[in-house]
């Protein structure tokens, strides 16, 4: 390259507005449909585990608590984010949000527990 395009290159990049975010100090915004961190909602789960069996990791276990009452366990550090286990729940039990800030140092914490609280029965 010689140094006349070079110069004119550098000028003109000086008054471009830089193509970075600024993470985090600004939030990112993601896209309709973005598949992040899942969201599990007990009330409509009825307990079929289709989920778990088409969860190419095995990173979510569907458990019962009570009577038609489930919890759901989710491995974020197995889970890739493909969003089958949402596509197969017919209940809609299963939402895959845009909540994309999930790094851990604690490999613990990749464990998340949603449960269903306990109604009491008439």
């Amino acid at each position: 390259m010689n140094p006349g395009r070079m110069i004119k290159l550098v000028l003109q990049s000086i008054f471009k507005k830089p193509a970075t975010n600024m993470y985090p100090s600004e939030k990112l915004e993601m896209p309709d449909k973005f598949r992040g961190k899942l969201k599990f909602y007990p009330e409509r789960c009825m307990g079929c585990k289709l989920c778990m069996r088409d969860c190419p990791t095995g990173a979510i276990t569907i458990r019962k608590t009570g009577e038609k009452q489930f919890e759901a366990e989710i491995d974020l550090g197995k889970c890739i984010y493909c969003s089958q286990c949402v596509d197969s729940c017919v209940k809609k039990a299963l939402e895959a949000t845009r909540d994309v800030e999930l790094a851990q140092t604690d490999k613990t914490k990749l464990k998340v527990v949603f449960n269903g609280e306990l109604k009491p029965q008439p």
